[in-house]
């Protein structure tokens, strides 16, 4: 089955979002359905969004899901076969939905698809070991894995292997897209990037920039926790220590450093990614969250 326009929504999770937001919903065709999940109690965001443009729904969660249980929640509210999974930092080009339904009648098997990003330098895909990079007349191209800030979802595709939710909840921020698409291999699915469909990724810039400083303690504490949960879950408890403790080494070090020098701001980014690889390895939840 091929995408339409009828047959496809959007979902978007934001969290403090509000620079950016706007200027990805305008790049978005206004004939399609979007859904926002604001992870938060926010009811003027909320109604905002609602009162500007026609095609929007915003479902407030009042608490922070994160980016994967975000995801999970909008997808639940969605009515069509396809859902096409954004950041709010991501630009749409005014052929990226076109290009992406022309490429799902030529690939119809897919279970993930994703466009291009525009920045040749950081390609939002990931090739097999083995596997050489080549278009041949800009047909899609299938990939291990994608970048989770766009990711076109086939939904009869993917109910047929995943039995649980998309997204594995138990990741709040970092690799939930990369689980998901080593689940799908696994299962013998394809992944394909479309080569004319093109997006821009701001990158970093989801929150609203005076929050960068928590949303940097956030970013190290997540990426560690969710690195070891991954290699657990896919490699085994020892991968996924033997593969940490060299980081959790050098960000000790880094925390004694910082502390002699009384630089807070890298003081407090070593002692998270520390936090976070022990949270880890004792099998905790990913339970921390920004202070704002």
């Amino acid at each position: 089955m091929s995408i339409s326009r009828q047959n496809l929504s959007i979902v978007i999770v934001t969290f403090k979002s509000d620079e950016v937001i706007h200027e990805c919903i305008k790049s978005i065709d206004k004939d399609i359905k979007i859904i926002i999940i604001e992870n938060s109690n926010n009811t003027q965001f909320k109604d905002k969004l609602e009162t500007m443009y026609n095609n929007v729904s915003c479902y407030l969660s009042y608490d922070n899901l994160g980016m994967g249980r975000g995801n999970n929640f909008g997808i639940k509210k969605t009515k069509t076969d396809f859902v096409l999974i954004l950041n709010p930092d991501v630009i749409l080009e005014s052929t990226t939905i076109n290009e992406l339904i022309i490429a799902s009648e030529k690939i119809s098997d897919f279970a993930i698809m994703a466009p291009i990003s525009s920045n040749i330098n950081y390609p939002n895909y990931k090739l097999e070991s083995n596997q050489k990079f080549i278009i041949k007349n800009e047909y899609p191209f299938k990939v291990k894995s994608i970048d989770g800030f766009a990711m076109l979802f086939n939904k009869k595709k993917l109910d047929k292997i995943i039995y649980e939710d998309y997204f594995d909840e138990n990741f709040f921020m970092y690799l939930e897209n990369d689980d998901l698409c080593k689940r799908i291999v696994d299962a013998k699915e394809y992944i394909y990037v479309a080569p004319n469909s093109k997006i821009k990724h701001l990158g970093g810039k989801a929150v609203n920039n005076k929050y960068k400083n928590e949303v940097e303690f956030a970013r190290n504490w997540h990426w560690i926790w969710s690195k070891f949960y991954f290699n657990k879950k896919h490699y085994g408890y020892f991968v996924a220590f033997l593969e940490g403790f060299p980081k959790l080494f050098t960000s000790l070090i880094r925390y004694i450093f910082y502390s002699l020098v009384h630089n807070k701001v890298k003081k407090k980014i070593y002692l998270n990614r520390i936090s976070g690889f022990i949270n880890a390895a004792i099998n905790k939840r990913s339970w921390y969250r920004s202070q704002f």
